[in-house]
């Protein structure tokens, strides 16, 4: 590498990588909700607390993974986030071997509290992997690699973990005690190998980590570093900061909005579409996650011409009319309305987390894992989405991302009236 003006390409590609592995590992987990709410007899609560286990490891685990940065450096977190993702992915087979559906929720939470480690460290760490003047560039590199992930995802779950084996309740009833024991013992046990493979890939990405030679800047930061403040001085002025704040919050109902969606997806499609199997289902998941990534590029080319603020605010409100078709007009129309809402979320994360970060100079490392913690939305707001379905019916739970565009609208009209907003360039983020 040119110390001037080369880029580290080794610890860049090994860096790029991880937004694909956190995109598989996330929507993996919109395929495994309604496959264990089959396996295991649940109600939507009950399977909705896949996303509460997985989201509230992003929640403990953010402060700490930003006081690991300050502590030891970006290479060691990278590390340790590898490497707790790769033992939550290990502990799939226990789970699935005893039948117990409180062992898949310590996996997800496990796996979780890894990629709080990734999604703190990794955004940072590619900026100060080669030229500053194109560290722009190459987290919009990274970022297209995180809506792959999140197909291929969709895509292994749909073929390796859906078995299309959809007994009705008169069929389950029918079934003697062996029969049902083997059907549950079937369905469980076809997460084993998909998670094999992931921790595989996931520990070997680690030990080529450890193995390569990252530049200065991946280390532990200097202690004369003048920047450098402690975690409680961080804490302190960043709760004076009310636009940050509003912007912690924002992100907290957009994640509750992007993961109820994409979680309730298939259960929606099969409830509001009679006849339509679980894999036809997960067919129109992987289309919205199409329209996700598309929307990330289209959206990024409108930004050059539009505010990013004012034109969050627009898809806020687009979002807030398709939500409300899914809602009340239901049937196949819902069901585009709501995989069309992905087009009009995919700007809003990264738009969200580089607004909030504005003018923040060395508060901005701990004020990332704060934006990390704000992820604990897809526990909170897929579980609220779970208790409306089960009290009402699944189109009436969409009404709970009505109210999260809402938030992000008001946030996005905040925004546009702070100074400088109009002309913000939108670097990208983690989701």
């Amino acid at each position: 590498m040119n110390n001037k003006t080369g880029t580290a390409l080794a610890p860049l590609v090994l860096i790029v990588t991880l937004f694909f592995l956190w995109g598989v590992a996330n929507n993996l987990n919109d395929v495994l909700m309604p496959h264990l709410r089959k396996a295991f007899f649940l109600s939507d609560f009950q399977s909705s607390l896949v996303q509460s286990a997985f989201y509230l490891g992003y929640f403990f685990l953010a402060l700490p993974a930003g006081w690991v940065i300050q502590r030891y450096g970006y290479k060691v977190t990278v590390l340790l986030g590898l490497m707790t993702f790769g033992i939550g992915a290990l502990l799939f087979y226990p789970a699935a071997e005893l039948l117990q559906y409180g062992w898949f929720l310590t996996a997800l939470f496990v796996i979780a509290a890894g990629l709080s480690f990734l999604e703190t460290s990794a955004n940072p760490l590619i900026t100060v992997l080669g030229d500053p003047a194109r560290a722009e560039q190459r987290l919009n590199l990274a970022q297209a690699f995180n809506p792959l992930g999140a197909i291929a995802g969709v895509l292994i779950g749909r073929e390796f973990i859906l078995s299309g084996v959809e007994p009705t309740q008169a069929e389950l009833a029918a079934m003697s005690q062996a029969q049902l024991a083997a059907f549950q013992a079937g369905e469980a046990q076809s997460v084993q190998m998909p998670y094999l493979i992931v921790a595989a890939v996931v520990l070997s990405w680690a030990a080529l980590v450890a193995i390569t030679k990252f530049p200065p800047q991946a280390q532990a930061p200097q202690p004369d570093d003048p920047e450098r403040l402690s975690m409680r001085q961080s804490i302190a002025a960043l709760a004076l900061r009310g636009h940050f704040i509003f912007g912690v919050v924002a992100q907290f109902f957009y994640v509750g909005a992007q993961v109820g969606v994409w979680s309730f997806m298939i259960r929606y499609a099969q409830a509001e579409v009679p006849g339509m199997g679980e894999k036809t289902a997960a067919g129109y998941l992987t289309a919205s996650l199409l329209c996700f990534m598309i929307g990330r590029f289209v959206g990024t080319a409108l930004m050059s011409r539009f505010s990013p603020t004012r034109l969050m605010a627009t898809f806020a409100a687009i979002n807030i009319c398709l939500t409300l078709v899914a809602v009340f007009a239901g049937g196949q129309l819902g069901l585009y309305a709501l995989a069309a809402t992905s087009l009009f979320m995919s700007i809003m994360f990264p738009t969200i987390f580089a607004n909030s970060l504005r003018d923040l100079g060395p508060l901005t490392r701990t004020a990332s894992a704060f934006l990390v913690m704000a992820i604990i939305g897809g526990a909170v707001l897929t579980a609220a989405m779970g208790v409306v379905s089960d009290v009402s019916a699944i189109n009436y739970a969409i009404l709970v991302p009505t109210v999260c565009f809402m938030v992000i609208g008001g946030f996005a009209w905040s925004a546009g009236r702070q100074p400088g907003s109009a002309m913000q360039p939108i670097p990208a983020a983690v989701h």
